[in-house]
């Protein structure tokens, strides 16, 4: 409550803006090509920021158009990102006002604007905020609850977790990410035990590779063919505490962890929204994940 938003941006952080009037296609490549996941846009003509252009867009344009009689993909190369605008959420200047936002409007992303001449000048997101609190929680004393372990503090996703076989198509995946609203699929075995994680980020790829028209590979081709860069699974289990969660999402800087069982079965998802409800939100009485 007693920091604000600029607190939580890095010294040196890197921030790419598209013009509306930008190709789709082009867009996507500029963002693999500088490795962000958004990037706020700018109307010439309005003289202003309309909105955001995040992997969700690509998602969202390959799932609706992949099977579509009426429009082929490769048309969709020349549309422009005027047609495809997104939402355009504001931070406010509390960072535990810009958490709340984040969660209670189920994103990932924030942009920062500058009160005075309405410059975008960083995108918060939960890794960033949770770094922040990572660091700047080694001043304070440590709250009782991070000692519970996860099976007894109640963190998480554990029932209906949405899994993607490994014979399962890239299309399939992309059904998932759209119906579930889910920014992550454990890829599973006929055994039932986690073998990779295939993200919202790893569809990215597609562009890069230039592989959006070829949706009908499995998930183990997409995974053998993605990038060395690409997030891991990192796995937690039901007696470690939320301390040695915190500590390993936090280092590792990625955006969840698979709960698993002994023989590596899957039985839970921690994400980076609800280890922030349980730091912040919780503590002071809002539930903003199912308000």
């Amino acid at each position: 409550m007693s920091h604000c938003c600029y607190d939580a941006i890095p010294t040196s952080s890197k921030l790419v803006i598209f013009d509306t009037t930008l190709q789709v296609k082009k867009a996507f490549f500029a963002l693999v090509a500088n490795g962000v996941r958004a990037a706020p846009l700018w109307d010439n003509k309005q003289q202003c920021f309309v909105g955001m252009l995040t992997i969700t867009d690509f998602i969202n344009i390959l799932h609706r158009y992949y099977k579509s009689p009426m429009v082929q993909i490769y048309e969709l190369e020349e549309h422009k990102i005027e047609t495809w605008r997104g939402d355009f959420p504001l931070s406010s200047l509390l960072l535990f006002n810009a958490i709340y936002s984040l969660l209670k409007n189920k994103i990932h992303r924030l942009p920062v604007i500058d009160p005075e001449s309405g410059n975008v000048l960083h995108i918060l997101t939960h890794k960033r905020i949770l770094k922040f609190l990572h660091i700047f929680g080694s001043m304070i004393p440590k709250p009782r609850f991070l000692q519970k372990r996860i099976e007894e503090a109640e963190i998480g996703t554990f029932k209906s977790i949405a899994t993607v076989q490994e014979t399962a198509t890239v299309y399939d995946a992309l059904s998932i990410f759209v119906e579930r609203r889910v920014s992550a699929l454990p890829v599973v075995n006929a055994q039932g035990k986690v073998v990779a994680l295939y993200s919202r980020f790893d569809v990215i790829n597609l562009a890069a590779q230039k592989n959006y028209n070829n949706l009908n590979m499995t998930m183990q081709e997409a995974i053998e063919g993605r990038s060395c860069c690409i997030e891991g699974v990192l796995k937690c289990y039901p007696h470690e505490t939320l301390e040695i969660i915190i500590n390993r999402i936090a280092e590792a800087e990625v955006h969840r962890l698979v709960l698993v069982d002994k023989e590596d079965v899957v039985r839970g998802i921690i994400s980076l929204s609800d280890l922030l409800q349980a730091l912040v939100l919780t503590p002071a009485g809002i539930d903003a994940l199912f308000s």
